[in-house]
């Protein structure tokens, strides 16, 4: 299996208020800056769509599962555990394979210096051939993660794609 010519990457924001407009999404942005870097960084070409979802089930799930289908998705917002926040409810049940060690090292990493960064319950893992990374919708949170996920997330290809780049 060879990796995509161009990567699909479909970044979600999930917030009523940024869906209906009385707050503007700086979560999402911030997540396609952190992709664009770490694409360019491996060499890759990508295209990033971008949406903007309220905080409920059926609109997370018929994203998720909508043609065409993405190389790399990533959510933003609804990890907490106020009574909005449905995103690991929704993604967890599509992953073919869950990669837990990424999602629990940040909330280690950063729970040490802010222990409200041990409260989110991001998840991260594959569904089929397609990454899927679930975010906190703070920015502060969504620097934290990103930072940590684009260290892996090249290797993390390769090993989705069956491609040895071991030696």
């Amino acid at each position: 299996m060879t990796l995509p010519e161009k990567f699909r990457v479909h970044v979600i924001t999930l917030s009523d208020r940024a869906h209906s407009g009385s707050y503007a999404d700086l979560s999402g942005p911030a997540v396609v800056k952190y992709v664009k870097y770490a694409m360019a960084a491996a060499d890759w070409q990508c295209e990033i769509r971008k949406s903007v979802l309220p905080d409920e089930a059926v609109a997370l799930r018929a994203t998720l599962l909508e043609a065409p289908a993405a190389d790399l998705i990533i959510t933003t917002g609804g990890t907490g555990i106020g009574p909005r926040d449905i995103t690991p409810e929704v993604v967890k049940p599509l992953l073919t394979k869950e990669i837990p060690g990424i999602m629990e090292q940040i909330r280690v990493k950063y729970g040490t210096k802010n222990p409200r960064a041990l409260l989110s319950r991001g998840v991260a893992g594959a569904m089929g051939n397609t990454l899927i990374y679930t975010l906190p919708g703070s920015v502060k949170a969504v620097h934290e993660y990103m930072a940590e996920i684009v260290k892996t997330m090249e290797h993390t290809f390769y090993m989705l794609y069956g491609i040895d780049k071991h030696s």
